[in-house]
């Protein structure tokens, strides 16, 4: 099985940078640069995955996770 997650990126006023992975609610993440912004909301949606995965009993199927921008 494979999973594809879109990041929506935008840079604020203060220049920080926003990421949102819109298919997860409420992953979003801030950082001081583009690439810090990507990492946090990366781990962030992997952490919110692995809990809905232990929640549904995983079926030891492999996963394959991918990010892109959007």
């Amino acid at each position: 099985m494979s999973l594809s997650l879109a990041i929506e990126l935008e840079c604020e006023s203060d220049h920080r940078w926003l990421a949102e992975v819109p298919a997860l609610p409420g992953t979003l993440c801030y950082g001081q640069s583009r690439a810090e912004a990507i990492a946090h909301v990366q781990a962030l949606a992997l952490r919110v995955l692995a809990e809905r995965l232990e929640r549904a009993g995983a079926s030891g199927e492999a996963l394959t996770i991918t990010f892109h921008t959007a």
